[in-house]
């Protein structure tokens, strides 16, 4: 089990690394924007590849981002219940969600989006605007950002189990977000 927690570790630092990228995307996405608007505006012209480069930055922090926020344990869940659940209580729901819903899922998203992205970048599928870009870098997000997910969800199993075998520490506190 000391083995898995190792490699448990290593996913955890590699999902760390690839989210301070989507951290960066936010900062580009945001100068491009900007300079958009500014250049729109001021000279009146524009490029749909400029804008488009904004869609594929965002479905890169949206799809690379995701799997830092599973580790940061500050994911959407239902909490109708979880939060009134004491002791290894609320280990044992994660467990429960991360096995039976979301790495069947995240399986499941690969499984269909990677056909797709292989069609695209054999095609060269571009964009439909004047100017627009190749398509297939956005659709790279889709199966890269599930498969990640699914690391991040099997990393989280592993802690989770030796959390409850006692050979990892976790804070198991949750607290309810103020509505």
């Amino acid at each position: 089990m000391k083995a898995l927690l190792k490699l448990s570790l290593g996913i955890d630092w590699i999902n760390e690394r690839i989210g301070w990228l989507a951290s960066v995307a936010v900062l580009l996405t945001a100068l491009i924007s900007a300079g958009n608007a500014f250049v729109r505006y001021i000279f009146d012209i524009s490029s749909n590849g400029w804008l488009e480069i904004q869609w594929y930055l965002f479905a890169g922090i949206v799809m690379l981002g995701a799997s830092v926020v599973l580790k940061l344990n500050e994911h959407v869940r239902v909490d109708l219940i979880y939060g009134k659940l004491k002791g290894n209580a609320p280990v044992y729901v994660d467990l429960f969600g991360l096995i039976f819903f979301l790495l069947p899922v995240m399986m499941l998203m690969v499984y269909l989006s990677w056909p797709l992205l292989v069609k695209m970048y054999v095609m060269n599928e571009m964009s439909n605007n004047a100017g627009g870009l190749v398509r297939w870098p956005a659709m790279l997000m889709l199966p890269l950002g599930f498969g990640l997910m699914c690391l991040q969800g099997f990393s989280e199993i592993v802690k989770r189990i030796c959390y409850l075998m006692g050979i990892h520490q976790m804070d198991t506190h949750y607290e309810k977000p103020v509505q």
